[in-house]
């Protein structure tokens, strides 16, 4: 599905964050030799992650909703676990957790619509929106084991299988990226680098953590 190239600008800019959150998060896990959670990470996901949603939904694509609305609230935890909103009138972290609720209930009301956009187009095959979204999940679903471990350990931390699920995620959201000739999707996943790396610093903290 092509898209007039604005459109593809919108996504990109979501890339932008998306990217700035890895590379922010990776210096400083090599700076201090551990996977760091910092809260720009955070911070740059969720505003990543409301681009993303519009740039979603002018592609049509639900699987990129269904991705971005899973995610988004872990994020929105994890900034509040990072105190970002312990300053703020309580009224901001209610209006921005009903940000993408408003944005769906307005896509949502003409039904009819949205299914024929979203489910009925002649570009996406059954099986294609099926991978598409599995990949999304996939994907996504780092942000929920990483959400019950940092709930469990008490702090916000990103422990070593939520960057396995990351490359896993990644390798069928390029896939899937490519065969819709989606290339904001395939440029997002440059971060597969740094989960890869996450996961060799994660190794060997481990392997020095035995040695002591």
């Amino acid at each position: 599905m092509d898209s007039p190239l604005w459109i593809y600008c919108i996504g990109f800019s979501a890339q932008v964050f998306f990217t700035a959150r890895v590379l922010i998060q990776w210096y400083l896990s090599e700076k201090h030799r551990q996977v760091e959670s910092p809260m720009l990470f955070w911070l740059f996901s969720i505003l990543g992650s409301l681009i993303l949603l519009f740039y979603g939904w002018l592609r049509k694509d639900f699987a990129i909703l269904t991705g971005e609305l899973i995610s988004y609230y872990i994020y929105l935890w994890n900034l509040r676990a990072k105190g970002l909103f312990d300053k703020t009138p309580k009224l901001v972290p209610v209006l921005v957790s009903l940000i993408p609720l408003v944005a769906l209930s307005l896509m949502l009301k003409d039904f009819s619509s949205f299914s024929t956009d979203f489910f009925r187009s002649d570009d996406l095959s059954g099986p294609l929106l099926v991978f598409g979204i599995a990949g999304q999940l996939i994907f996504k679903s780092r942000f929920l084991v990483q959400w019950f471990y940092s709930v469990r350990h008490g702090e916000s931390s990103l422990p070593m299988v939520f960057w396995i699920i990351s490359v896993v995620g990644s390798l069928m959201i390029i896939v899937y990226g490519l065969i819709r000739h989606d290339w904001v999707l395939v440029a997002g996943q440059v971060g597969i680098v740094a989960s890869v790396r996450n996961i060799m610093i994660s190794l060997a903290r481990q392997s020095d953590e035995k040695v002591v």
